[in-house]
């Protein structure tokens, strides 16, 4: 699939390997409990589905995609906390969404941690459902854990 243009001068393409110290900067500046370079490796080595943003030659947001039939799994979607609260996660999320949709994929899903608001928010408000939860989840400060909420959107009544 060729790589798309978004507003904000930044740039979709694909992630490559070379991209993995500018994703991890990234993914350890966005998540107190970010994945491993070697998770983020894994899955480009497993064909998964993997974009970057770039703004201005630098990389400002990624994320991973599994397909399966009839389904995505978006697996990881991050934006530098440098640059959120200007759309580029909105625009990286919808941009998931239409290339799902050109693989007639019917139901993208997702987890997210009900700890990270702004997520559920921007989830929420893009049509995205909560189906069910994933208890003990997510790894959490001190040795806890943190549920995940499960959430999915028929892209087949989306209007991307």
């Amino acid at each position: 699939m060729s790589a798309a243009r978004l507003p904000f001068d930044a740039g979709l393409r694909p992630m490559r390997e070379a991209d993995l110290d500018g994703v991890m900067r990234v993914e350890n500046r966005g998540y107190p409990h970010p994945w491993s370079r070697g998770t983020m490796r894994d899955c480009l080595h497993a064909g998964y589905s993997a974009w970057v943003m770039e703004q201005d030659g630098e990389l400002v947001a990624h994320a991973v995609l599994s397909f399966g039939p009839g389904e995505v799994h978006l697996l990881n979607l991050c934006v530098d906390p440098q640059v959120q609260s200007k759309g580029l996660g909105r625009q990286l999320l919808r941009a998931m969404m239409r290339m799902a949709k050109l693989r007639n994929v019917e139901q993208m899903l997702l987890e997210v941690r009900p700890s990270n608001t702004a997520a559920v928010a921007l989830y929420n408000s893009e049509g995205f459902n909560e189906i069910g939860r994933r208890p003990r989840y997510y790894p959490a400060a001190d040795g806890a854990r943190e549920d995940a909420i499960v959430m999915a959107i028929e892209l087949s009544i989306t209007s991307l």
